[in-house]
């Protein structure tokens, strides 16, 4: 039987105080980051959204693709706010992820809403006036609207963080664990598939960057439905004479090789033509010198069915960057 002397606390009840600390403390930090972020979306929804219907300067169409869900996302932080300053995190939290399907939208338009931004303030001159001037009122404080409209994104992974800590720092007894504990599997769910969104928008904007510099009839959707890992010169070492610089892409399902085409080309100068493509799923790769992470760089091997490369590099860091790409594309084939 435990005994309990007075003025001094069970380990139990000082688990339950650090808890509570914990909480207390994660609690106030979402309600001070909510009430900047509600007013960030408000200047945001007052000075540019606002100010745009009224005075017509841009389409519909345009500001729709500019700002996507935003008014939507600011109304859902308006009504999550009172339930915060008065305390009820979880019915507030609870009623608030009705509202996470505005983020998985503003996500999937961000890359369009940045494209949208760009292209106004290079041929819109009435835009363009109109920005400058809004982001020189002090409200802003120096930011810019590109480093505005990013905020819904960058407020999810601050939901995530937060109202996990406040589910685990809340204990089962409390009235509010079970709707605090489905908030936060429920914002990681959407903070995880916002992720995903961001990391196809980046793997896409790869693909277009690598196709534009690829060129010639064989280069046509070599880079179509590809998760892009890396690329770089490297020396392919022949069986005989001296080795050969070629730059290669590197995807998930195939290593690309790829040769300058000549400086003086009247139409593709600066581009690559396609010369080989190498199927991941059939390699074999080794590291035949180059482990030591000295000066002298290394030479890999990669060999397949009816074909055996040998790539140099002077660089031993980036000769050991290029391993470990290739063993990870190697080993995504096999699972």
């Amino acid at each position: 039987m435990e005994i309990h002397y007075p003025g001094v606390r069970s380990p139990v009840q000082e688990q339950r105080a650090r808890w509570e600390r914990k909480r207390a403390c994660t609690a106030r930090e979402l309600l001070a980051t909510e009430r900047r972020y509600q007013e960030q979306l408000g200047l945001v929804a007052t000075y540019f959204l606002g100010i745009l219907k009224a005075k017509g300067t841009l389409r519909p169409p345009e500001r729709q693709a500019l700002f996507g869900s935003w008014e939507l996302i600011y109304g859902a932080s308006q009504e999550l706010l009172p339930y915060l300053e008065g305390g009820c995190w979880g019915q507030g939290l609870e009623g608030f992820c009705r509202h996470l399907e505005l983020y998985n939208q503003f996500a999937a338009n961000s890359e369009r809403s940045q494209t949208t931004l760009q292209e106004q303030l290079k041929k819109n001159k009435g835009f363009r006036r109109f920005v400058r001037l809004q982001e020189s009122r002090p409200e802003f404080g120096g930011l810019q609207l590109q480093d505005l409209l990013p905020l819904p994104l960058q407020r999810l992974q601050q939901y995530e963080n937060l109202v996990v800590a406040l589910a685990e720092n809340t204990g089962p007894n409390s009235p509010d664990h079970q709707q605090l504990t489905r908030a936060a599997r429920l914002i990681s769910e959407t903070a995880q598939r916002v992720h995903t969104i961001g990391q196809k928008q980046k793997n896409d904007q790869h693909l277009r960057r690598v196709q534009a510099l690829l060129s010639g009839r064989q280069a046509k959707g070599l880079t179509s439905g590809r998760w892009f890992l890396r690329q770089g010169w490297l020396l392919v070492v022949p069986p005989h004479g001296e080795p050969r610089p070629r730059m290669f892409f590197l995807f998930t399902d195939v290593l690309l090789m790829a040769k300058p085409r000549p400086p003086l080309h009247l139409l593709q100068s600066g581009t690559f033509a396609c010369k080989a493509l190498y199927p991941m799923a059939q390699c074999q790769l080794s590291r035949i010198f180059g482990h030591s992470g000295g000066p002298c760089g290394g030479l890999l091997s990669l060999s397949f069915p009816h074909e055996k490369l040998l790539l140099m590099s002077t660089d031993q860091e980036e000769l050991s960057r290029w391993y470990h790409s290739l063993t990870w594309a190697i080993s995504s084939q096999k699972n």
